[in-house]
């Protein structure tokens, strides 16, 4: 691992995860979390301040160690009892059947294989527990299509990974969850970046 990658790139990605746009959808879905909740790419736990008093418990995931040493400093003051663990989202280190609410914002983008993760977190979520997501990806027109997929090489190196053109929804339903409440449309700033899906869906 570089220097960028390791020491540049998880400051940047903290800057850019503090942004208006993406501290509105945070403020859309995170506080429906409730009981014991695991979230996905917890990264530098700027989701902190948007849990609810109904959670219980909260895990954390990334593989990124130096994102989690921003969250533990983060974690500190949150009224209730926080792990983070140093795991990739495709094979998490819990239980079956653990968990009353997976979170995940803003980071199928990044991960390896984002239908793993979706299979992991159907296998930690309790029978009928929910996922909670905000998620950009590959847009409706194919006009912003054309300019996702022309970027989506050289955004994916600078960009630790992430990519412009998942199907969000068609991942989420592909590992077994069913679609609930879900809004998909454009944030402010650049179409290409900018589709979002946020909602909910079960675990069948």
């Amino acid at each position: 691992m570089g220097l960028y990658q390791r020491y540049l790139l998880p400051r940047l990605i903290d800057l850019a995860m503090r942004v208006s746009e993406v501290r509105r959808y945070r403020a859309l879905i995170v506080p429906r979390a409730h009981g014991d909740v695991l979230e996905l790419g917890i990264g530098s736990a700027l989701n902190l301040p948007y849990y609810g008093a109904h959670v219980q418990r909260l895990e954390g995931v990334d593989p990124s160690v130096e994102l989690l040493a921003m969250a533990q400093h983060r974690a500190c003051d949150a009224p209730f009892e926080i792990e983070l663990l140093p795991s990739p989202a495709e094979s998490l280190p819990l239980a079956d059947a653990s968990f009353d609410c997976v979170v995940t914002t803003f980071t199928l983008c990044s991960v390896g294989d984002p239908a793993a993760a979706m299979r992991e977190a159907r296998r930690v979520l309790k029978p009928g527990g929910r996922l909670l997501f905000a998620e950009h990806g590959l847009a409706p027109e194919e006009s912003v299509r054309r300019w996702q997929h022309r970027l989506n090489p050289v955004w994916r190196k600078l960009a630790g990974g992430c990519n412009l053109d998942r199907r969000i929804d068609d991942i989420v339903e592909q590992a077994g969850f069913t679609l609930g409440d879900i809004q998909r449309g454009y944030a402010r700033g650049p179409r290409p970046f900018a589709y979002i899906y946020c909602g909910e869906a079960r675990a069948s």
